[in-house]
């Protein structure tokens, strides 16, 4: 039975305007019998689950399809199959309650746009669905790509919906139609989650003269509600609807928009009992909001922001009637749950729900599927760690002993007593060395010399043209370099045999470079497997996994090292590497190495101590291998912060404390230099206006930075601030197979001498060339140096 909604209507900002809930015949919606929603209760879930397969299923199946290997017939296959083991291993894990819909071929957000219509115009004329779905994700000749940005403050990259003035929103629901007809014919407890309104439009991204797309709410709603019956007429009794933008402060008015929708969306009369999930921090006043609603069950972030999420819950009394779906078990990092402490915050709640389901904190797509195949850990740090199998399993228990009492869980509870105080007690956990030589040089101060002064000595020493071309760091991985890589591990060939052969590939991208004329080199990371887990397998403090990975965007993954204790360097890392790139030329070579805030950010940082500790402590261990670079004589040290931005605290009266720790971090490790030696940074897929103030701190002679799919949005920020040292906006995405032209970087590059100098711009791919082609990597800095020679010349001849 249908029920008309009055349109909820927006003004510019976020702000709405009261509006009235009443049916066609008048009455009020909240006091009609058949508004009532009945649904099972559930007790043990998970927010929601990987997608790329144990053995990175998905990620060869893709990259397969794309490469015209695989039949769509065989992607559909594989993706068919790892939906059915996740849902069938969750639901015989014991959980009554299983998510549907979180599989996706790249990115949830773009599904959501797939899902709701938000599709650009340059996609219409692309009669195939998946073709088209490619095109917005990876970008073809034709297509510019989606932006790509981080979600939330994690390390996975969502694809950015663009909201024209044209969109028209429409439904499309075959996708969570047909995953959740496949689940229930497979006898699964089906859960169809999908991303929220709120979140969907705070996301999203106004082009083309629309205003914030958060003004089209009202159109979006009736949209949600045609989906809700949609789903109820298959079967689904519950759905979740994700909100993990009010953890944030992207809109003020975020409590009282979430009111007003879950109101509307709540009232109809035909749906599935409704799950709002948020996640990644407290929601503050909206969960005030969204318990005043008819939804029947909130998620709540219980690990982040802990606290008071607690004291959040305590004084709503409208939850009493919903049920609370508490996450106290960490979907974001590795280590085994304190099950005694989780308990402790379970129970007092039970008094402020009419049901307590135990969850995880966030979908398990950010940890490893399994910790069973990691048979090479060290078996004490594989007692401390829980990754997402081993958190459904801690999910089921937590909710037996909730049901049952904590007698039936007893041997679970003493495993992980002993677990956590066998981590209190290993000496690895604390070195007074390391942390005396921080204070040491924190009491000394952690600043450079004059940008002036530093840029005079810099261009004595390099004699670099204007719009001096380079690349990021890395060249493509290719075959050859992974086999070799494969072989060295296995011991099918020697240390000896393995350097030699990352020697010639460091010698014929060096030859490359010199061909294509760019005017600084670096040697290409050939022997780098990732640009945090290099390094942290040489660290004292860190572990590296075997099969530990997780999704950083589509077919991209990552292992993130564990950092489980002090951190300290025993050895040079990159020195030799560096020092034999610098012997095949007379160009520069930068000097590659990643800054303390991203090795913490992409890697399962400890958790008993503060942040600001750890990276300080990393940040001594760069600040060496930087000194011995520059005694080795290498004139340009790049130290990477792509992260920098991750982790800003997702509430802004935390951001300010993060900010002046991981600035000190980056100037702890980079402060040491003669001015002489030419500091780079690189930063990358974010928004950086949050954090322009601080890219100016870092103070690094020249920072590349994210532009292209951005269209040089930021240097205008950067001037906006006052920002006076070199920039490498990026030129072209490096994240998408199109090989742009010659005149398409020119007039990128003539955008950005609008806002600064030639003598203060760098020319630069967006990011590194790892993941691409060498022929695409050839064509494209062919033409990018072209660009550069193009544009330098003209502003030679221009009046200054």
């Amino acid at each position: 039975m249908g029920v008309r909604l009055e349109a909820l209507r927006w003004g510019t900002r976020c702000t709405p305007r009261p509006v009235g809930r009443t049916s066609s015949g008048g009455e009020r919606l909240a006091d009609r019998e058949d508004d009532i929603v009945t649904a099972p209760p559930f007790t043990a879930t998970v927010a929601g689950s990987p997608r790329i397969g144990p053995k990175r299923e998905l990620k060869r199946a893709t990259e397969g399809y794309w490469a015209g290997r695989t039949s769509r017939a065989e992607l559909e296959a594989v993706g068919a199959t790892l939906r059915r083991d996740m849902w069938s291993g969750l639901a015989g894990a014991g959980l009554d309650s299983v998510p549907v819909n979180t599989f996706s071929y790249y990115d949830q957000m773009l599904d959501a746009a797939f899902l709701l219509g938000a599709l650009p115009q340059r996609v219409t004329n692309i009669g195939d669905e998946l073709d088209r779905y490619f095109a917005l994700a990876r970008g073809n000749d034709d297509v510019a790509p989606l932006e790509m940005t981080k979600w939330f403050d994690t390390n996975y990259h969502y694809l950015v919906p663009e909201i024209e003035p044209a969109t028209r929103f429409a439904l499309n629901p075959r996708k969570v139609l047909s995953e959740l007809g496949e689940a229930l014919r497979q006898g699964i407890p089906a859960r169809p989650v999908v991303i929220g309104p709120i979140t969907f439009l705070l996301l999203s991204k106004g082009v083309e003269g629309a205003g914030p797309p958060i003004g089209r709410l009202d159109e979006l709603v009736p949209v949600y509600s045609e989906l809700l019956g949609l789903l109820a007429d298959a079967g689904a009794q519950w759905v979740q609807l994700d909100e993990p933008a009010l953890v944030t402060d992207i809109c003020p008015d975020a409590p009282a928009l979430a009111g007003r929708v879950y109101d509307a969306l709540g009232s109809l009369s035909t749906r599935p009992a409704i799950h709002v999930a948020t996640y990644f921090g407290d929601p503050g006043p909206s969960l005030a909001a969204l318990a005043r609603t008819p939804v029947e069950a909130i998620g709540v972030d219980l690990v982040a922001g802990a606290d008071a999420a607690v004291a959040s819950i305590v004084e709503v009394p409208e939850l009493a009637g919903k049920i609370l779906v508490a996450g106290v078990v960490d979907g974001r990092n590795v280590w085994r749950t304190d099950l005694a402490a989780a308990l402790d915050t379970l129970v007092p709640l039970l008094n402020s729900a009419a049901t307590v389901a135990v969850s995880t904190s966030c979908s398990t797509m950010h940890v490893p599927y399994s910790l069973e195949p990691e048979t090479g850990l060290d078996e004490k740090l594989r007692s401390w760690l829980a990754f997402g199998q081993e958190k459904v399993t801690e999910v089921v228990t937590l909710a037996r002993a909730l049901r049952d009492g904590r007698d039936a869980v007893a041997g679970q509870i003493a495993a992980s007593d002993a677990a956590a105080a066998s981590r209190r007690e290993d000496p690895r956990l604390h070195n007074d060395r390391v942390r005396a030589r921080i204070a040491d040089i924190l009491d000394s101060g952690v600043h450079r010399g004059e940008p002036a002064r530093r840029r005079a000595a810099q261009d004595a020493r390099l004699h670099l043209p204007p719009l001096p071309t380079t690349t990021i760091g890395s060249y493509p991985q290719t075959p050859a370099i992974r086999k070799a890589r494969a072989a060295f591990r296995s011991g099918e060939i020697t240390e000896d045999e393995y350097v030699g052969r990352m020697k010639q590939e460091i010698a014929d991208v060096i030859e490359l470079q010199e061909q294509l004329g760019l005017d600084v080199l670096v040697h290409g990371e050939p022997e780098r497997n990732d640009m945090v887990q290099y390094f942290a397998e040489q660290l004292a403090g860190f572990a590296a996994t075997r099969n530990g990975w997780v999704q950083s965007y589509g077919s991209r993954c990552v292992r993130p090292p564990i950092l489980y204790g002090d951190v300290s360097r025993t050895h040079p890392m990159t020195v030799e590497w560096i020092t034999y790139a610098q012997s095949l030329t007379d160009k520069p070579v930068k000097g590659m190495l990643t800054g303390p805030v991203t090795i913490l950010a992409w890697s399962f940082v400890r958790d008993d101590q503060p942040l600001a500790e750890t990276a300080n402590q990393v940040a001594l261990a760069i600040r060496d291998e930087i000194l011995d670079l520059e005694a080795a004589g290498i004139s340009i040290i790049q130290v990477d912060e792509p992260a920098l931005r991750e982790l800003l605290p997702l509430r802004r009266a935390a951001q300010g404390e993060y900010l002046r720790w991981a600035i000190g971090a980056f100037r702890l490790a980079t402060s040491a230099v003669a001015d002489s030696t030419q500091i780079h940074t690189h930063l990358c897929y974010s928004e950086f206006g949050e954090v322009i103030g601080a890219i100016a701190d870092l103070d690094a002679d020249v920072t590349s930075i994210e532009a292209a799919r951005s269209h040089m949005e930021v240097l205008g920020d950067l001037n906006s601030v006052g920002f006076a040292n070199s920039v490498g906006p990026g030129v072209y995405d490096i994240h998408s197979p199109r090989v742009p032209g010659t005149g398409e970087m020119a007039e990128s590059l003539r955008a950005a001498l609008k806002a600064l100098p030639a003598q203060r711009l760098w020319v630069n791919p967006d990011c590194g060339l790892k993941t691409r082609s060498v022929d695409e990597v050839t064509a494209s800095l062919r033409n990018m140096v072209a660009a550069a020679h193009e544009v330098r010349a003209a502003a030679a001849r221009s009046p200054r």
